[in-house]
């Protein structure tokens, strides 16, 4: 994936089940869950192709997150770009984190405060 294009979207939700039906009733996705440290990641799928995902926000450490769709970037080195992007006014919302088998993971808020992940995403 070329540095600065759309990588992933995925679904913050309080209820991943609610989720799932109305995706899946009006999108026609189909869903595989995904053992992640957070816990069960759902990978949405068109077929055998992944579209996106669903994370779920439950539990104190995500009180007064909306439900919202997220964004991630490709980059070519999220710490690199982090130190530019803070030097221009963004903050980093928590510490870069790896993903085993996906990538090395950035969720910041610009300088307007829209949040926005960057990844650099493993070699395949």
């Amino acid at each position: 994936m070329p540095h600065g294009q759309f990588y992933w979207n995925e679904l913050l939700t309080r209820d991943v089940e609610k989720a799932k039906k109305f995706y899946g009733d009006a999108i026609g996705w189909t869903f595989e869950s995904m053992t992640s440290p957070m816990g069960t990641y759902w990978v949405a799928k068109m077929g055998d192709q992944s579209v996106g995902g669903l994370f779920p926000i439950g539990g104190p450490q995500f009180d007064g997150v909306p439900e919202a769709w997220m964004s991630y970037l490709a980059v070519d080195d999220v710490d690199a770009r982090v130190k530019r992007a803070q030097a221009a006014g963004a903050k980093l919302m928590r510490p870069i984190f790896d993903v085993p088998n996906v990538g090395r993971i950035a969720i910041l808020t610009e300088p307007g405060g829209a949040g926005i992940g960057w990844i650099t995403p493993v070699a395949r």
